[in-house]
């Protein structure tokens, strides 16, 4: 052994195991040499117990009716309830800048007054009713907030200049490099700015009661104002906190979940045939390694402004969808349903203009099997979020660029996942990992045995969900 790690190793030990005299100076030493290399949970955020098996639903308020308002929203709620989502996610709801506007309508995330309701969607107490009858039917709200960024005829912009970024030849921009031509960037060095903002963060929870928010572009901001702003709204009451964002350092004092694009584009790289199951073994790979447990990283088939069926290019993920979306409950992370997912809507909404989703049959399958995965991952605290959830666990075959399989296991309760995520049938071989057993098919409830070594064949794009849920006492 190196001579430097035997004399370290040799060090701790004597320092951990050393006998603690009863001076109380000497005791206290040996306590704190004996401390000082024991491990510290990275997150030190607590996360709302209402989080720990939650579903986010995302609502795009302009599309989501064809009437558009929050009234027409709250119609919805039963049928939400039905479905089985927690918390609810509406996209920003403030007034929208009319200076350089997008579109007949503008961008949602060009705001121009941070403590007023877009009146396109209804009053302020539209608003507060639709919250009032979510939490009454046991939901959570939380809302799009831009901090980035303002609209060109926001107040402030008058009020105070010194709020913003600068050009070199000292005008007002948009985020450099974008085509944000509606919006133009806030200076998050002035203090004043950050005790406003933070207000306006404030206002939501403290009149309305809303849950949380989930922040536009929140890497464009500094961390340590989200670290604060986190820290004022918790003594108001536990919220949640969703960041645009796929950064680890976020998860430390500030945001219960980011977002894991690199899960989404990987699994759109396999679906379009140009990778293969090793590309979400990367992913599982890095994020057993390097993100904590209790990071929430939120998994999802398609970006608010791209639906799972791409108009410009065909679809997206085609045969490969229903196997992308059940991933999405049984990996570790968060699950995200996009509006109109649960009725296989196939356009691309608008996004500065109306462009109302078309609900159809509301007796989807698509429904039926967002339904059934939600509650799989509720009954089962292995696939529950972050912490309240089991790590993932390898388990190895003899096919890894068809086949992608792992284990997952809570205080009892087990989870073994197979997927081919190819085209073509899959035969494979299970060489090792926590998978013998007798085990139940969660989406069909079927009885399952698992031998190691035995044979077992996939068809294209076929997943396999096996569980053993704990009974409960």
């Amino acid at each position: 052994m190196n001579q430097r790690i035997s004399t370290a190793i040799a060090a701790f030990a004597l320092t951990a195991c050393v006998h603690v005299p009863t001076i109380e100076g000497a005791s206290q030493t040996a306590i704190a040499e004996a401390t000082r290399y024991a491990p510290t949970p990275y997150v030190e955020i607590d996360h709302p117990d209402w989080a720990d098996d939650a579903v986010i639903y995302q609502i795009n308020t302009r599309q989501f009716t064809p009437e558009g308002t929050f009234k027409a929203a709250q119609e919805h709620l039963p049928r939400l309830r039905d479905l089985g989502v927690d918390i609810l996610w509406l996209m920003p709801i403030h007034p929208i800048g009319e200076v350089n506007r997008k579109g007949s309508l503008g961008s949602p995330y060009a705001v121009k007054d941070y403590f007023g309701v877009n009146p396109e969607f209804g009053t302020e107490e539209d608003f507060r009713s639709f919250v009032d009858a979510a939490h009454a039917q046991g939901f959570k709200v939380i809302l799009d907030w831009v901090a980035n960024h303002t609209a060109w005829d926001n107040p402030m912009v008058t009020e105070n200049p010194d709020w913003y970024e600068t050009d070199w030849k000292g005008d007002f921009h948009p985020t450099p490099w974008t085509d944000w031509a509606d919006i133009i960037d806030l200076d998050y060095s002035n203090p004043e700015l950050r005790a406003y903002k933070t207000s306006a963060l404030k206002y939501w929870v403290e009149e309305y009661d809303i849950d949380g928010y989930r922040c536009d572009v929140a890497g464009f901001v500094p961390i340590d104002f989200w670290e604060t702003a986190r820290a004022e709204l918790n003594q108001i009451k536990p919220v949640f906190m969703l960041a645009e964002w796929q950064q680890r350092d976020l998860h430390r004092k500030a945001f219960d979940a980011t977002y894991a694009w690199a899960w989404k584009e990987a699994a759109q790289r396999i679906a379009k045939g140009q990778s293969d199951a090793g590309d979400l073994r990367g992913y599982l790979s890095e994020q057993i390694s390097t993100w904590p447990l209790d990071a929430y990283r939120m998994l999802y088939t398609e970006n608010h402004d791209q639906n799972a069926w791409d108009g410009s290019t065909g679809a997206i993920y085609g045969d490969a969808y229903h196997a992308m979306l059940t991933l999405s409950f049984v990996t570790e992370g968060i699950p995200l349903i996009h509006n109109g997912q649960e009725v296989g809507n196939q356009n691309q909404l608008e996004f500065f203009e109306r462009d109302p989703i078309d609900w159809g049959s509301l007796d989807h399958p698509d429904g039926e099997l967002i339904k059934r995965l939600i509650r799989i991952k509720s009954e089962n605290a292995a696939l529950h979020n972050g912490a309240a959830g089991g790590r993932i666990i390898p388990v190895s075959t003899d096919n890894p660029s068809q086949v992608l399989s792992f284990s997952r296991e809570k205080d009892g309760n087990q989870v073994l996942v197979f997927f081919n995520l190819s085209g073509a049938p899959a035969d494979f071989r299970i060489t090792d990992g926590p998978a013998a057993g007798a085990w139940t098919d969660a989406l069909t409830g079927d009885n399952d045995t698992i031998s190691l070594g035995a044979g077992r064949t996939l068809a294209p794009w076929q997943g396999v969900v096996l569980i053993t849920n704990k009974d409960k006492d």
